[in-house]
Order: structure tokens, then sequence, then C-alpha cells
């Protein structure tokens, strides 16, 4: 292998428990990378990977998803969103947390972590790294993370984020551009899978009044995710992107808390990450 490698986790709520299958095959094999991307739930699972914390990532989904203090009304009533991100990348997360991020060695770890979130004033990207971080305050990783209606955005330096999905959703661009001559994306839809903006428009005009920009940005996500995709299989044919995605869900939804289809989608993207070792040394 030589030249620079990148992998990115484009999220995609609790289907992100896919891309944790694939990076936790990726550790077994002692696989590493460059860079690493993350998009909302993504970034939290590269944060585990780049620490080197091997099954971390999934009880995130499969057993803390399914408490209140994660998602519920009670949330909702009390802090304005019904995902609680304070506990998600707080209370679990910080030192003495019952899934605790290991932030010396994720430190230690010469890769280097890229988080994409969206400013909801202006609904352009913005792109955080290792350096805007601290032990016990992971607020980059809960403004990427901020799903519109079922969350509010979240504040970093003063500034309102939504998820990093409403503008760049598949960030293939910034990992060429950064300098990466291999990525490894990881989708956690089918690769055939082709947005609508249906949903989209609707879930916009609950908060266009407040974030405009941002509402706009939603509405065109379809369309930016159906490009991006598209470039990512051109870069496959040329042999300097590999795609992993599943070739179904599991019927597992954004918010789906069923831990049996959680765990299956989580058992293929395992499986499907065999094929990254010989794309990475080809």
């Amino acid at each position: 292998m030589s030249g620079k490698t990148g992998i990115i986790d484009v999220g995609g709520g609790l289907r992100a428990v896919y891309a944790a299958g694939v990076l936790d095959r990726c550790l077994e094999e002692g696989l590493t990378f460059d860079l690493g991307i993350g998009v909302s739930a993504g970034s939290g699972n590269l944060a585990s990977f780049i620490s080197g914390q091997a099954g971390r990532n999934v009880p995130f989904y499969t057993v803390y998803a399914r408490r209140r203090e994660y998602l519920s009304v009670g949330n909702l009533l009390r802090k304005g969103s019904l995902l609680n991100l304070d506990y998600v990348y707080g209370t679990l997360s910080n030192r003495g947390g019952e899934a605790a991020l290991d932030f010396g060695a994720f430190t230690r770890n010469p890769m280097d972590l890229m988080v994409v979130a969206t400013d909801a004033h202006t609904g352009l990207p913005h792109y955080f790294y290792k350096q805007d971080m601290q032990e016990d305050r992971y607020d980059v990783f809960k403004a990427s993370s901020s799903l519109p209606v079922v969350c509010k955005p979240y504040e970093v330096d003063g500034v309102p984020y939504y998820d990093g999905a409403l503008s760049d959703p598949v960030p293939i661009g910034k990992a060429f551009e950064w300098g990466c001559d291999k990525v490894v994306l990881i989708l956690s839809l089918p690769e055939s899978y082709v947005r609508t903006d249906k949903k989209d428009r609707k879930n916009a005009a609950r908060f266009r009044r407040k974030y405009p920009a941002a509402a706009a940005a939603l509405e065109h996500r379809s369309q930016i995710y159906n490009r991006q995709v598209a470039e990512a299989k051109e870069y496959a044919k040329q042999g300097k992107l590999l795609i992993v995605a599943p070739d179904d869900t599991c019927g597992v939804t954004t918010l789906c808390r069923d831990t049996d289809k959680l765990n299956r989608l989580n058992q293929k993207g395992y499986r499907d990450a065999a094929r990254i070792a010989e794309f990475l040394n080809d």
C-alpha cells in the first residue's frame, strides 16, 4: 500500500450500525488510514475506530438507543430535542461513562479526523478536525448529528449547527482534496438507492422560518446525495475508491430500535468489510 488513504462514514441515524461492523472488522484486521471523514453518527463511529476501541460503537445502537434518556418525548419537553445528544456524546462518552472514549488513544493515533456539520444560518458545510476537540467536550459530534425536526441545532462557539448530511452527505470531494489516493466509502443505504426529496421538503417546512438556509439545504439534499454517489461510482471504476454498502438495510430505518434488525445489519457490515484489505493493498 502506498499513498494516503481515507475512509468515510456517512452515518444514517441508527443505520450507521452497519458502518460500526465495517470498522470493527478493519480494527480486527489491523487496517489503518490517514484520514477519516464522519457525517452525523459516522463521526462517533470513526472516533472509536481511531481510539482502537473495537465493539464500542454497537451498544449505542442496540442498547443505549432503547433508553428514554437517549430518545424520548421527555427529552423533547425538557431539552427541545427528541434525541438527547448530551447523553450520547456526554454522559455515555465522557470519562467514567459506560462507553467512555479513550481520548488519550484517540489523540495519539496519527490518523486525522474530519467531522462534517451544517451551519444552520448559512446552510453551508463546516468541517471540524481533531484539534477542535477536547476530552469530555465532544460538541463537534453533537453538531454533526443534530437531525432536523428530531433535534434543535447544536451550538459550537455560539454557532448553531445541523446534521452534516444536509450540506455534504457523501463528502468524497473533501477526501481527495485533502490528498487521499484511495478512499473507502461506507454507505448506510444500498449503492443503488436513489433519494427523493418528498420527505425532506416536508421536514424543511417545519424550521424554514427560523433557519431558511438550512431548510433549503435539506430540500436539496437528495440531489446532492445522488450526485455524490454517482461520482463515487466513477472513482470506483478508476480504482481510486471502494464503496462498501449493504445490499439491503434489514428493515432498519433512521430511528429504528429493533435489536434483532440492528444486529443483523451490523453483521452484514462486518462481512462486507472483507473487501477492504485487498483494495488497500492492490
